[in-house]
């Protein structure tokens, strides 16, 4: 067994590719990260408005899970009702062009994805 190989991916401690995969590799954070690259500062609403299926409870848990890995910003005005918006941070900025990348992966493979699935499933 390769002891480097070992070490790079046994534990989560020594296998920081984890930590990002869990938090962008969810259902919704790709999406929203995304959205808010093209669309720029978005408030709640909006964001809910734009990715439809994605329910107010996890959109806020979603939110705050970027917020506290810092790929985003939540600004608050202090008004009535309160105003709060959502934009890109220059750490989510920079994720940006690999998501991208994965995207044109992903449209490329995509029909020959589906087939291999059709495929493997008889």
């Amino acid at each position: 067994m390769n002891e480097i190989l070992l070490k790079k991916y046994s534990t989560p401690e020594s296998c920081p590719i984890r930590h990002v995969l869990d938090r962008i590799g969810d259902k919704w954070s790709m999406l929203i990260l995304l959205l808010l690259e093209e669309s720029g500062t978005l408030r709640f609403n909006e964001i809910h408005k734009y990715i439809k299926t994605i329910s107010q409870k996890m959109l806020s848990s979603t939110l705050k899970s970027l917020e506290e890995d810092g790929l985003i910003n939540r600004t608050v005005y202090p008004q009535i009702p309160p105003k709060v918006e959502y934009e890109l941070t220059p750490r989510g900025k920079s994720l940006i062009p690999h998501l991208r990348n994965l995207v044109a992966w992903a449209s490329t493979n995509m029909a020959d994805i589906q087939n291999s699935r059709q495929n493997f499933a008889r």
